[in-house]
């Protein structure tokens, strides 16, 4: 039964838009349940039929469908006329068929992730859910006096889970989900791109009509939803027209349906015409849809900004890329999907996980477990470890093992020590790094690589941070120069690095002499375009050369003093080829002294930057 609109208690009003799915309590499932006793009524209607036509037939002793002679002159031309027919078939199913809705339709059976397999993104979570809520209590909240939230715009960075959270969405709402991508409208004859449009909202219409609620996802919006300025008519309909159309359709839930329209117009209307107005047919109120349009870009300022108006996409929710604690979250989720060795302690393999993808999407953590899983097989194991995951990232983002490569004795040696160097570097002067791959495995151009990372996520960096990832760059070159009395090509890489670095810290960070930026001009502080401002200043540039021999003199004093550090590390690579997390500091310790070793680099450190430069 339903409930009044004025006794609406304050605890039902907070379980509409609480954080807890209303489900069958939902206006929704109240609908669905009536027209499906509907359905049932219509069948009985129709199966009472045919079974009196049956029986009528049978007792006739009747055949029960009388079939049509065919001959003379019918006869002779039928199979020409059955030809005639299938060719224009054939020559008009393409635009018969060409404006037929594209979308996918997914039953909630047929989705397999629901709201409690979305982790890390409490915060969108949330607003979801409330929205959800209404979509389900439709009834109620327009009791209240609310308006129906028509369209929710996702925006954010790809793979950060939009068309997951819309999945999720449709499968614990119990309710059709018409996926759809935005390029799948677009068509080479005029006016079929707006036909698919229309084709699409119709049949959006048609569900929530029939089944108490649908949910319709547009992927890539932007595709044919930009900004209409000075870009109309360039193909097709022209991309105002299709904006337009998109705008007429999410306006249009409230208008009667084509066939209301057509009993209206052939038979309310006539009749009226010939009846007073006190006995005149009233049509009947419009049906409005329960409707929740769930769009998706990568490109939120590229929309036409008519489609964010309330009214159509009545919210924007972004998405961003996960915080640490969520990709720990996210981690932990997919890690415990999958084998996992027994001696890998979940919790602190997560928190590893999280600490070593920073800047990643959950698409690209779930990847790297999922990736995990084939190294543990090709070893023997039935269950991946850290050690796995490490590899798996390094790949993901390196690119594969190139194992046909061999090197020279020679230049084995000196790729070894050229990691050696950035590890002993990136130990002793690194507070609060971790080390994550040191290898001399040639992966596409880079013969060998240090991965390391911050133990801690940071969102700024001080100047003495920004320095030691100089000196960490810088280590490699410094080393060969150590060990071998010259440098080879090797550290060309290195340098570019760290030119990068020394010019962020010169021209856009104010750790020079100047605090002009160069980035208020540049595409970006990351950019090519900041390297070339700061180097093109003669000022600017003697800061960042100066910052460079600063680095690569400290290096020189550290790998002295610990020179047995990079021998022994550099054996065991030439040894092992690969070293992975606890694996480089179990080396380093071995003839370190431990952590006493590396506060008296730190000390070191100290001293080195406190001498005056000249």
């Amino acid at each position: 039964m339903e409930p009044d609109s004025t006794n609406v208690s304050n605890a039902q009003l907070t379980s509409l838009v609480g954080p807890t799915v209303l489900g069958d309590l939902g206006d929704v499932a109240a609908v669905r349940e009536q027209h499906r006793q509907r359905r049932v009524r219509r069948l009985l209607v129709v199966l009472t039929i045919v079974f009196v036509w049956v029986v009528w037939r049978r007792l006739g002793h009747e055949s029960l469908v009388p079939l049509p002679h065919v001959g003379g002159t019918l006869a002779r031309y039928l199979p020409a006329l059955l030809l005639v027919g299938l060719l224009a078939l054939i020559l008009g199913a393409q635009f018969v068929g060409g404006g037929a809705s594209p979308h996918t339709l997914f039953r909630p059976g047929d989705l397999e992730v629901g709201l409690d397999d979305v982790v890390g993104i409490d915060n969108v979570k949330h607003e979801v859910v409330k929205t959800l809520n209404l979509f389900l209590g439709y009834k109620r909240f327009k009791e209240l006096g609310g308006l129906p939230r028509r369209g929710i715009l996702f925006e954010g960075p790809p793979g950060t889970g939009k068309t997951y959270l819309a999945k999720a969405m449709a499968r614990d709402a119990d309710v059709p989900f018409l996926f759809v991508s935005a390029t799948s409208f677009q068509s080479q004859f005029y006016g079929m791109t707006g036909r698919k449009i229309r084709s699409f909202f119709r049949a959006l219409r048609s569900y929530a009509l029939s089944e108490g609620g649908a949910i319709g996802y547009i992927d890539e919006l932007d595709a044919i939803g930009a900004a209409r300025s000075g870009m109309g008519g360039t193909r097709g309909e022209g991309l105002a027209g299709v904006v337009n159309t998109i705008l007429t359709e999410m306006q249009s839930f409230d208008q009667p349906s084509r066939r209301r329209m057509l009993i209206r117009r052939t038979v309310v209307e006539p009749l009226n015409r010939f009846l007073p107005p006190s006995v005149q047919i009233a049509p009947k109120p419009v049906t409005i849809p329960n409707v929740l349009l769930v769009a998706a870009t990568n490109r939120a300022d590229n929309l036409d900004p008519a489609l964010l108006r309330p009214g159509r996409f009545d919210r924007s929710i972004h998405f961003s890329l996960p915080s640490r604690a969520a990709r720990e979250e996210i981690a932990r989720y997919y890690l415990a999907r999958v084998a996992c060795d027994p001696s890998m302690d979940l919790s602190d393999a997560a928190d590893r996980v999280a600490g070593m993808t920073a800047g990643y999407s959950p698409v690209a953590i779930s990847h790297i477990v999922n990736t995990a899983l084939p190294f543990a097989l090709m070893k023997g194991r039935l269950g991946l470890t850290l050690q796995d995951v490490t590899e798996a990232k390094v790949e993901f983002e390196t690119g594969e093992k190139d194992i046909t490569t061999v090197y020279t004795d020679e230049e084995r040696r000196r790729v070894a020590f050229h990691e050696a160097g950035h590890a002993t570097v990136a130990y002793f002067l690194g507070e609060g790094r971790r080390l994550d791959v040191l290898s001399i495995v040639k992966r596409r151009d880079s013969l060998g690589l240090l991965a390391h990372s911050d133990a801690e996520e940071r969102f700024t960096r001080t100047k003495g941070e920004c320095e030691v990832l100089l000196r960490i760059a810088m280590g490699g070159k410094a080393s060969e120069q150590l060990f071998f009395g010259e440098v080879s090509s090797g550290p060309a890489g290195d340098l570019v690095g760290a030119t990068r670095i020394a010019a962020q810290m010169v021209g856009a960070y104010g750790f020079g002499r100047s605090l002009v930026s160069m980035a208020a001009d540049a595409p970006g502080p990351l950019s090519g375009g900041l390297v070339s401002s700061v180097l093109g200043d003669r000022q600017m540039r003697a800061d960042v050369e100066k910052l460079l021999n600063e680095a690569y003199a400290d290096d020189e004093a550290v790998l002295r003093r610990h020179s047995v550090v990079v021998t022994t590390l550099a054996e065991a690579l030439v040894e092992r080829r690969e070293l992975i997390g606890s694996e480089i500091i179990e080396v380093i310790e071995s003839v370190a002294g431990g952590d006493n070793g590396k506060a008296e680099a730190n000390r070191t450190l100290d001293l080195l930057l406190r001498i005056p430069r000249t």
